[in-house]
Formats: C-alpha cells, sequence, structure tokens
C-alpha cells in the first residue's frame, strides 16, 4: 500500500508537504481541516510532485556523467593537460551527486516519517481536499476571458484611387491584410509600373523581350488554388524579366466560355422569370449575356489584382471583345483558305443536354464493371426503379429473323434502341456457320427493312460471341469506318434532344433509353429477345454538362490536325522540344500519333458566330442546308459583301460558334 502511494509522484509530494506540516505543529494560521491539515490547491500539489520529479531526473543525470568523466579521465591519462581539465569536471561532479544524494536521501526520510499512510496503514485511503471549487488560476484565467475585448478599429481607406497610400494613420496592433493592401494596387496601375513601352521594345533583342498571355479563366468562375498557383509561377517569371530589365509584357483576359456562360444564364431566366432562351429569342438572350457579364464578370479580374499580378491591365482582354471578334473571324478564313478548316458530315460527339456537338478533349469516360443503374438529367425517370435511374453495363442478345426462312441471326448491343438504325450485320468471311448466308437479307422487326449479310473480316472476330455484329453505322465508330468501307446507308435515329425521330417507328418520340426499356419488351413480345448479361463497358460523359454522350452523325465544321501533330511530334523526337519529365513523352506520342480532326462549331447563342453562310436561289424551295448534297452552297467569307459574288443567291448566317478560345 505505501509502495503504490509513494510511487505516485502527486501523493508522495502531498505526503512530504503534509509531514511537513505536521513538523510545525500543525496549528499554522492557514491550516485547516481535521488534524489541522493544511488545505492545498491543486496548482501548489503539481508544483510539489514536479519539483520532486526535477530533484530525481537531476540525481539520475548526474550518475550518468559521474561515469562518463570517469571513462574520460581513464582514456587521457597521456595527455596531462586533458587529464588535468578532466579530473577538475570529474571532482565538481562528484560534489554535485554527493549534494543531490542528501537531498534525495533527506526526501524520502522526511516523506516517510512524516506520511499520514505510516501512521494509518490499512485504512481506507482519504481524497485530498483541493480546495474550493473556483479557487484555482484557470478560474480566474476563465473570468479575465469572459471580459469584453476592446472594440476593433475599423480601417478606412482614405487614399483617393490612383494616389499613393496614405500612412499618416497609427500602425495597427497586428497584421490585417486588408488594411496593409489598400491602395496600393491602384497606385501601381496608375503609375504605369506593370506597362511596357512597344517603341522601347522595337530595338531591343529578342532575349530581352519577354511577353505572356495569361492563361484566360472562365468568365463564370472564381479564382481556386489552380489559379493561385498558375499566378504565381507566371507573376514569378515577369517581375524576374522585369528586373532584369527587359522588355516585359504580362497580358491579362477573360474567356467567354460559351458554353458554361450560356448555361448560367439560362438557367437565372428560368429561375426568375420561367423563360428559356427560345422564349427570348436570340437577340434579347444574348443581350441578357451581355448584362450578366458587366454585372458578374469582374469578379474574376478583381481576384487577379488582389493577388498582385503584375500584369498590364491597359492591354486587358475578353474573348468576345470587338478585337478578338475580328480575330476569329480573319483566322477562320485563312484556314479555309489553305484548306485546313471544313465542313463534313462525320461522327462526333454529340450532347443531348446542350443540344450541340463537342470536342474529343472536353469528353470525360467511366468504366462500368458491369450492370450499373445510373440517372440521367434529361430524362423524366425509369419507372421500373424505384430511384428512377436506368440500367448500363449490360449486353442484350436478340436475333433478326432472316428472310425468307426460318433461320435466325443472333446478335447482341449494349445500346439496345440503336439496332432502330441497323443497316447491315457483319459475319467473317471464313466463318463456315454463316457461309451459306453470304449475300443474303435479315428482316427488322419493326420497320420490314431489308438488312444484308456482310462480309468483314476487319470488324468481326468469329471466335467472339455468335460472330455475328449488327451494324450502326451513323451512332457508333467502329460501325461508322465498316460503313464507310462496304457503302452502307446512314441512319440517325435520334432528335437533337435524344428523343427517337421519325426512323424509330412506333418508338417515335420515346426519350433513348426509355426506347431501350420499350424496344427490349417488343423484342420480347415477338420471341426475338435472347438475354442479358453482366458486361464491363466505358461510357463517354460530356465535361460541360454531365451528360451522357451519344455518337451521332451531324454536319460540323472541322480543322484538319494531321500537320500540327506531326511538327510536335517531329519536334521531340529530334530534340528540338523536350519533355519534363521524360515519362510523360509517352501521353504526347499516344495523343499527338493518334490526332483526330478537331470539331470547331457549337450549336450555340453565345459566342462567336461561324462567318459562313448558304446560298439559295431567289424563290427556290426544298434545299436543307443541313443535306450534305448542298454542301457547295456553304459561303466562308469576312463579311456580307461576299454576296456580290453571287447576286442569283440569297445568302442565310449560319447560327452556329467557334469556339475560339
Amino acid at each position: 500500500m505505501t509502495d503504490n502511494w509513494e510511487s505516485d509522484e502527486k501523493f508522495a509530494a502531498l505526503a512530504a508537504y503534509r509531514g511537513a506540516a505536521d513538523a510545525t505543529g500543525g496549528s499554522s494560521a492557514d491550516a485547516g481541516g481535521e488534524g489541522g491539515e493544511k488545505k492545498l490547491s491543486k496548482n501548489a500539489l503539481k508544483k510539489l510532485a514536479k519539483g520532486k520529479v526535477r530533484l530525481r531526473r537531476e540525481f539520475e543525470r548526474s550518475k550518468l556523467h559521474l561515469l562518463v568523466w570517469f571513462g574520460l579521465c581513464l582514456c587521457f591519462l597521456s595527455n596531462s593537460y586533458v587529464y588535468v581539465h578532466s579530473s577538475l569536471l570529474l571532482v565538481a561532479f562528484c560534489t554535485k551527486f554527493v549534494l543531490l544524494t542528501f537531498c534525495v536521501t533527506q526526501s524520502k526520510s522526511h516523506s516517510h516519517s512524516h506520511s499520514p499512510l505510516t501512521e494509518t496503514q490499512g485504512k481506507k485511503k482519504e481524497k485530498p481536499n483541493w480546495g474550493e471549487a473556483g479557487s484555482g488560476k484557470k478560474a480566474k484565467a476563465k473570468d479575465a476571458k469572459k471580459k469584453a475585448p476592446p472594440p476593433k478599429r475599423e480601417f478606412v481607406n482614405k487614399t483617393p484611387k490612383g494616389e499613393k497610400k496614405d500612412m499618416s494613420a497609427p500602425m495597427e496592433d497586428g497584421y490585417h491584410p486588408h488594411a496593409v493592401e489598400a491602395a496600393w494596387q491602384d497606385w501601381w496601375e496608375a503609375k504605369g509600373y506593370y506597362s511596357c513601352d512597344p517603341e522601347a521594345a522595337k530595338n531591343r533583342p529578342d532575349d530581352e523581350k519577354f511577353v505572356m498571355v495569361i492563361p484566360p479563366p472562365n468568365v463564370t468562375g472564381s479564382l481556386h488554388l489552380g489559379h493561385a498557383l498558375t499566378a504565381a509561377v507566371e507573376d514569378t517569371l515577369t517581375r524576374w524579366h522585369r528586373m532584369k530589365g527587359h522588355a516585359t509584357l504580362y497580358v491579362p483576359g477573360t474567356d467567354h466560355a460559351g458554353i458554361a456562360t450560356q448555361s448560367v444564364v439560362e438557367k437565372m431566366l428560368m429561375k426568375e422569370n420561367g423563360q428559356n432562351r427560345h422564349d427570348l429569342g436570340r437577340e434579347k438572350f444574348v443581350e441578357k449575356i451581355w448584362e450578366w457579364k458587366k454585372e458578374y464578370g469582374d469578379r474574376i479580374t478583381t481576384q487577379l489584382r488582389s493577388l498582385g499580378s503584375s500584369v498590364d491591365w491597359s492591354r486587358e482582354r475578353f474573348t468576345m471583345d470587338d478585337m478578338c471578334s475580328k480575330a476569329v473571324v480573319e483566322a477562320f478564313n485563312q484556314f479555309h483558305e489553305s484548306g485546313l478548316l471544313y465542313r463534313a458530315n462525320r461522327l462526333g460527339n454529340w450532347s443531348c443536354a446542350l443540344k450541340s456537338a463537342i470536342s474529343d478533349i472536353e469528353v470525360d469516360h467511366i468504366d462500368l464493371e458491369g450492370r450499373t443503374y445510373l440517372e440521367v438529367k434529361t430524362h423524366k425517370g425509369n419507372p421500373k426503379d424505384p430511384k428512377g435511374r436506368y440500367e448500363f453495363g449490360t449486353l442484350t442478345s436478340f436475333s433478326y429473323p432472316v428472310e425468307n426462312s426460318d433461320e435466325k441471326i443472333t446478335v447482341a448491343t449494349t445500346r439496345l434502341e440503336t439496332m432502330l438504325g441497323d443497316t447491315a450485320v457483319a459475319v467473317h468471311p471464313e466463318d463456315p456457320r454463316y457461309k451459306h448466308l453470304h449475300g443474303k437479307f435479315l428482316v427488322h422487326p419493326f420497320n420490314g427493312r431489308r438488312i444484308p449479310i456482310i462480309q468483314d473480316a476487319e470488324l468481326v472476330d468469329m471466335e467472339f460471341g455468335t460472330g455475328a455484329v449488327k451494324i450502326t453505322p451513323a451512332h457508333d465508330p467502329n460501325d461508322y469506318e465498316c460503313g464507310k468501307r462496304h457503302n452502307l446507308e446512314f441512319i440517325t435515329v435520334l432528335n437533337p434532344d435524344g428523343s427517337i425521330n421519325s426512323e424509330g417507328s412506333q418508338f417515335e418520340g420515346m426519350m433513348r433509353y426509355d426506347a431501350r426499356i420499350a424496344v427490349e419488351e417488343a423484342l420480347e413480345e415477338k420471341g426475338l429477345y435472347v438475354g442479358k448479361e453482366p458486361n464491363k463497358m466505358r461510357l463517354g460523359l460530356c465535361s460541360r454538362s454531365g451528360d451522357i454522350l451519344e455518337p451521332m452523325i451531324t454536319p460540323q465544321w472541322y480543322v484538319n490536325c494531321d500537320g500540327m501533330a506531326k511538327r510536335a511530334t517531329d519536334a521531340v523526337r529530334n530534340g528540338e522540344l523536350k519533355i519534363v519529365p521524360e515519362e510523360h513523352e509517352k501521353t504526347w506520342f499516344m495523343w499527338l500519333d493518334n490526332i483526330r480532326d478537331w470539331c470547331v462549331s457549337r450549336q450555340l447563342w453565345w459566342g462567336h458566330q461561324i462567318p459562313a453562310w448558304f446560298a439559295t436561289k431567289k424563290g427556290e424551295t426544298g434545299v436543307n442546308k443541313n443535306d450534305m448534297k448542298w454542301n457547295d452552297r456553304w459561303i466562308v467569307g469576312r463579311d456580307e459583301a461576299v454576296s456580290t459574288s453571287t447576286p442569283d443567291f440569297s445568302l442565310c448566317f449560319v447560327h452556329l460558334v467557334f469556339p475560339f478560345n
């Protein structure tokens, strides 16, 4: 019992203290309680315990020092100076050790002789009296904290805009960024410290010129950590060149962000007025966007100023400014005249939510390991799922009946609704199972269309599945290439919003994934449904809207990227351009060696309109500008004066947008 008590430092200190109180007779003025025991605060007890612990530690340390110096004396016996010095230190430590030993011994004997435990062994341990509640230092500290802090002095910037900061006010006790940074940016801009004299720059050699354009952030957003990092690095480079005395220019600007801005303003209109852009019309809607830009578009430039970026604000640009718009028109015309830019009816990425084509670089992908249920924003919801989700990641098998025969060919697909646009079924030319069907036809179960059985060794793997592949040239990249090889019919079955068009027979008007469910049920009724199983697949998503993309053939404007990609890859291969770190060269070559032509047109109302007109003869009707047989009617020009060269035609401006950023 005694050992346990004394091993606890707090109670050992208490025993020592109470023993001391007993030695004084236990009748001092500050004593209280039964038997004259002195009341002890918790903090006082802690101090006693700490003092004893410190004494013990010093004692142990001294023992270690004695051993170390004793060893040193033995090692340095041959060196008289070192020996004398070591001996003196040894004597000092011995003295310290003796004193500490005496102190510790006295402390122990004092604690044992006066410990209440030695007198009351076997009795129940009493809890020490820590004093009255709320009498300690912590309680006093809490009371002090409760006192109201002195009122903060609100900073008022008295400096007129553009003038040097007024520093007459007394300095604040602490650092307050708003007060410290106020007025300086306006003064720097007014003084033109970040500008560059073009006349002076003309006479400088190339290695003493540094010009950089800030990557323009979208006008709809606000700066995030990535912007801050980029701006810090760019500003550091700019300031370094400026301090070296170079002709330095750092140009700011913002991007009009066609898709994002149009979506933001349209949502605002729907929320405030219950209107969409079609209710207003193109002209009024664009006016609303400009109003929104004036009200909210300065948020990013304000943040850049707060960062202290040393850009020349006198040269600030917005990508829809008149100057930028003229540059876009000129670039479009030059590209078209050089043969780099053309119009074609090709398979591309279509966003049903935006009702617009998007480029490959605006596509995100998700991998599905098997059957997965996903929400689709453009749909009302699947009535067969409690959460209204639609099924993905499955492979559905069904059969086509052979014309004038009882035979059937079974095919499989992950997008059952596309069977409405099937124009062939391909088999391998060497597959013995289908040799007797070469040159024959299948019958479409919903519209009666005759579907040829074709042979394609490039597309079909006869060891996979049934060895027969359905071909939908207008809605699949591989089928698109197969359709071109075999001169198949390209049938688009979707409207721009993702609903089934007139090619879908009884499914016309249904949204694409509702039609998928309906087609499965209809095939089952006809006895052509075979089954469904989980299947790994990859879904393409629109990075702008999050919508599931649809491969679809639409007429768009494209830029030929082959030449540009080759120059970029050759520069790395011959060492002219170095990628750091080197392992990213694989990514560089993967993208550029497999480059596809860039789709530069968008079906939007906000953005640069493509400078192209469709010509029709006066009084002419029945001419569809989206039909590729009239593709030569499209005229690219710098303005409407181009109409003077075609007096027999009237011109219609195309309502497409060129996302020139």
